[in-house]
């Protein structure tokens, strides 16, 4: 029996793609390497690993198989991950993804970090909301992604803040040392719906505040010129500090509701040496 990773790379991908053509796209090889090589598994194992239906399925053999298959690419790419952290020679380019608080507020830093660590990766970075982030990172748009509270913490946590009232520098409110959620019952209320509201909602829970939003803003740079202008008032994490012109200010809460914000790669793929490099590097710089 002779079996080898672009084997069971193939068989993995068009398992996880539902179609050889797919999972072509997703390899980035022809369809016909694909087929090729799923033929080759199944001639080194003997029997046939999927289903040739309209849509490929995995046969019961091949169903057993392929938490194996899973683990035979993981182990390979950590093997290879960790070559290339040994030899310094990860190299490439990463696309990552993460809010613009992050960006502004908490990603420079790294990014001058990475630059010394590793001169031989570069990093595009794309901003987005929080949904629309952890989206890019799971359809391979991004490479990363700096991910808020995720549901698995597979990466490294690169920062934590906590939520304050964002009000106009010559509102009442703005020299007051904290504030409850409630004392901002009298102004319109400006919501992100780009990620933060389940935050927001927390905080007024806790305060036990009905939430009454006058306008939901999905950009959050809007969000901040309607508060500049006098439009209402707001709620958002501490790392929009950052972004923030002279007009405004952040007024700390009674009520602490904080994030986490975690780096970190694709959850059911392999990520690639850069990423895996770009974490480590991450995590050693947070110790």
């Amino acid at each position: 029996m002779s079996l080898n990773l672009a084997q069971l790379r193939a068989f993995v991908a068009v398992a996880d793609e539902g179609g050889f053509g797919a999972a072509a796209g997703a390899l980035g090889v022809s369809q016909s390497a694909v087929s090729h090589a799923v033929a080759a598994l199944e001639k080194a194992v003997g029997l046939p690993v999927l289903s040739r239906d309209r849509r490929p399925r995995p046969t019961a053999f091949g169903e057993d198989i392929l938490v194996h298959a899973r683990a035979a690419l993981s182990a390979a790419t950590a093997i290879t991950t960790l070559a290339a952290e040994h030899t310094g020679s990860a190299k490439g380019t990463v696309r990552l993804a993460a809010p613009p608080s992050v960006c502004q507020g908490l990603l420079r830093a790294l990014l001058e970090h990475w630059a010394a660590e590793l001169p031989h990766i570069s990093v595009q970075l794309f901003e987005g909301e929080d949904d629309e982030v952890a989206e890019w990172l799971g359809n391979g748009t991004a490479d990363a992604a700096v991910l808020v509270d995720p549901e698995r913490d597979t990466g490294t946590v690169v920062g934590e803040d906590v939520f304050h009232a964002v009000v106009r520098r010559d509102h009442p409110l703005a020299g007051e040392a904290a504030i409850s959620v409630a004392d901002l019952a009298d102004d319109p209320l400006l919501l992100s719906a780009g990620g933060c509201e389940p935050h927001v909602r927390r905080l007024f829970r806790a305060a036990g505040t009905p939430l009454r939003a006058t306008h939901h803003v999905r950009e959050l740079g809007t969000l901040l010129a309607m508060v500049t202008h006098g439009v209402g008032v707001s709620v958002a994490p501490g790392l929009v500090s950052a972004l923030l012109g002279r007009e405004l200010v952040l007024v700390p809460l009674r009520e602490t509701v904080g994030r986490r914000l975690v780096l970190t790669g694709p959850q059911h793929q392999p990520w690639q040496p850069a990423t895996t490099a770009l974490v480590a590097s991450a995590r050693r710089r947070t110790r």
